[in-house]
């Protein structure tokens, strides 16, 4: 306590100073520095991000940042909440770790099944929410004036009247909330320009196992489309933006407006994803994307256009899907997955963070709440949900995500709600 004390004192006379020196005139006109704390313990946050005239810029070492003169900016930081300023100076942050459950927009619009999860925010450790806005049959949940959404036929199944009230309601009740968005995958997009489309070797459009038609994800004149859905939900209040499907169908023998080889596809997601952070940033959200649980350990990209190491530099949060059920041959030294959960997700994570380097809260697993389809069809209760959250928190990811398709959540595997944690 003594030497925290002593580090608060030494950071309260660096901030007098950097107040003081708040607007500088150099060269290129007016410039405007402070320092990013955190708000617990007063000490420098380090690359976090400041949005500024319509630009990303980080704070160093300690903590500080100088960037164009701004009437307001936005600061965020892996870790920690985000916020906007209308002012510059000292600006702090608070620790923030999501634990959500997923809701498809029909769970999220339906009482009963929003409810228990409104009840579990408010009894246990759950803190989040992920929510459905471009759906995986490309249907779009809330009403849009989108000119190619309403063209489409992507407004068949309109769950949200007014998006931005149903957000405002849930920030009421503290509650982070995250946008999932299907990039990829989009039946009725690709059925309106064909042209856009995943072809066969023959040329015929690509379906895949559910019948569903897919975007050409190296056909850019299809990007801004996916992106504009991402705008409107930062608009309508969404923390964060998370990206699903952000990659090429796993099918051999297709053909893509690129060469279909690894370096072509890897090249088109990560492009992707920095024209979406670009495009997204006015609206200071943090930006995540989900990949398959096997790509963190693997080099190559497995067909499908995702490395770890390229996608990390273009998003905050990496989403890695680590159900046990998904890992068919299992991972070295754990050939049954179901009955290693916590080594499926902690030793995966750990695999990640070698290939992509950086903060393990650069992390946020997917985790599994449903029964078990590939093994021994196991029921998922308590122990199973436990072992898995515990497996990522001893790896220190910024929380994590559980996942189960049919919206149905208990306390099984769940902390009880504990004011001091918050």
């Amino acid at each position: 306590m003594r030497v925290m004390g002593k580090h608060c004192f030494i950071w309260r006379m660096l901030l007098a100073m950097s107040v003081c020196i708040a607007s500088i005139t150099t060269l290129w006109g007016t410039a405007t520095t402070g320092v990013v704390l955190d708000i617990k313990h007063g000490m420098p946050i380090a690359d976090a991000i400041v949005i500024a005239e319509g630009k990303e810029y980080r704070t160093d070492a300690n903590g500080a940042f100088r960037i164009p003169s701004s009437d307001r900016i936005g600061v965020r930081a892996i870790g920690y909440d985000r916020k906007f300023a209308e002012k510059s100076g000292t600006i702090y942050l608070s620790p923030f770790i999501p634990k959500a459950l997923y809701l498809s927009s029909f769970g999220a619009t339906q009482d009963k099944i929003v409810n228990n999860a409104k009840h579990l925010i408010r009894t246990t450790e759950i803190n989040a929410l992920v929510i459905d806005i471009k759906m995986d049959r490309g249907q779009i949940a809330h009403k849009t004036n989108n000119f190619t959404a309403n063209k489409i036929g992507a407004q068949k199944m309109v769950r949200f009247k007014d998006l931005k009230q149903f957000i405002a309601g849930l920030k009421k009740e503290g509650i982070y909330t995250i946008a999932r968005i299907v990039c990829f995958k989009d039946t009725p997009f690709v059925r309106a320009y064909p042209q856009w489309g995943v072809k066969r070797a023959d040329g015929s459009l690509y379906r895949d196992r559910e019948g569903l038609y897919w975007i050409d994800p190296s056909q850019k004149e299809a990007w801004d489309y996916i992106i504009s859905i991402a705008q409107e939900s930062a608009q309508a209040g969404f923390d964060e933006i998370q990206f699903d499907y952000v990659r090429f169908p796993d099918h051999k023998g297709l053909q893509f407006s690129i060469k279909n080889r690894q370096r072509e596809r890897v090249e088109a997601i990560n492009e992707f994803l920095k024209y979406a952070r670009e495009r997204l940033i006015a609206y200071n959200v943090f930006i995540s994307a989900d990949i398959f649980g096997y790509v963190c350990w693997n080099d190559a990209d497995l067909g499908i256009g995702q490395r770890v190491d390229a996608m990390a530099l273009h998003v905050d949060y990496l989403s890695p899907m680590l159900y046990p059920s998904g890992f068919h041959v299992g991972i070295p030294g754990y050939k049954n997955p179901v009955k290693a959960n916590y080594e499926i997700v902690n030793h995966t994570l750990k695999k990640a963070l070698e290939k992509s380097g950086g903060s393990p809260l650069s992390y946020r697993p997917w985790l599994q709440a449903f029964r078990d389809y590939a093994f021994d069809r196991r029921y998922y209760g308590a122990k199973e949900i436990r072992e898995q959250i515990q497996a990522s928190e001893d790896f220190g990811s910024c929380g994590w995500m559980l996942w189960n398709p049919r919206n149905v959540y208990s306390p099984a595997g769940l902390l009880p709600f504990k004011e001091a944690d918050q």
